[in-house]
Formats: structure tokens, sequence, C-alpha cells
């Protein structure tokens, strides 16, 4: 049996709902992810009651174990820029290519207002998922990263 919790600024985990789900990430985003400490970042202000945006973490539960975990945050912008940004998806690595990500890509489709933006590495197998559910390649991602201001 699984069950999918929805966390926001209205629903928070407890604390060790939270550092599990920031373990499972930091885990099973292998070659995709980042410190532990952004993939905090990213959750606390998903679950942010301090500013205008906020978002959501969703947490893809089995029976006996995670089997996925996403985060969203809200750009507080619209048009320009989508009003979602999907931060972090990860699907337990003994999962994937189950429907697991699918599951979660469509709870966070179904559960947010406004469009969705992504970013994904060309060589990550879940671009084809993504493609699956809509989502389009309209841009080409630069960015430039300042020495020393991380």
């Amino acid at each position: 049996m699984t069950e999918t919790k929805i966390y926001n600024a209205g629903t928070l985990p407890s604390t060790d709902e939270k550092r599990a789900i920031l373990e499972f990430l930091f885990t099973h985003l292998e070659q995709y992810g980042d410190k532990i400490e952004d993939i905090e970042k990213a959750f606390d202000y998903a679950l942010s009651v301090n500013n205008s945006a906020g978002g959501m973490v969703i947490d893809y539960l089995s029976d006996d174990s995670r089997l996925g975990a996403a985060i969203i945050n809200k750009t507080g912008m619209n048009g320009y820029i989508p009003e979602n940004i999907l931060v972090y998806i990860a699907t337990h690595k003994e999962q994937r290519g189950k429907g697991v990500g699918k599951q979660i890509m469509n709870t966070l489709i179904e559960n947010t207002d406004g469009d969705i933006a992504l970013h994904v590495e060309p060589e990550n197998p879940a671009l084809h998922l993504y493609k699956k559910l809509g989502f389009t390649n309209k841009y080409l991602e630069m960015r430039l990263t300042k020495k020393g201001q991380h």
C-alpha cells in the first residue's frame, strides 16, 4: 500500500520526517543532486510561512519504505517565468522504471497552480518522463557563477 504526503506551509512534517526526506533526496539524487545543505534550503523555502511564494514537498511512501520525494518552489512570478519550479525529485534506485516518478509528477502537477519549470541534464533518464508528461525545452539555460558568492 502506498501513501502520498504533501507538505506545505500549513502542513509541516516532523523534524524526523524532514531529516528522512532530506537524506533520501541527497542519497537518491546521486550525480544529479546537490549538497544536503542546498537541498534543505529548497525544502525550507517550500514550507516557509514567511515568504510570499512557498511551495510544497511530496513524500511518497510504501508500507515499509520511502519510494520517492520531490520539492517544488513557487517563484512568485507568472507569464514571463513559470509560477513553479521543480527543484528536486528522486525515486529510490530500486524503484526506478516502475512508475514512482510518474506518480510523484502527476501529484505535483495536480496540486500546483500555474506552469512548472524544471532543469534536467540531457543524459538524465527522467528526461523521457518529462517529455511524456508534456514538458518542452523552450530555452537553453545559461548561468554566470560568480566566484566566492555561493
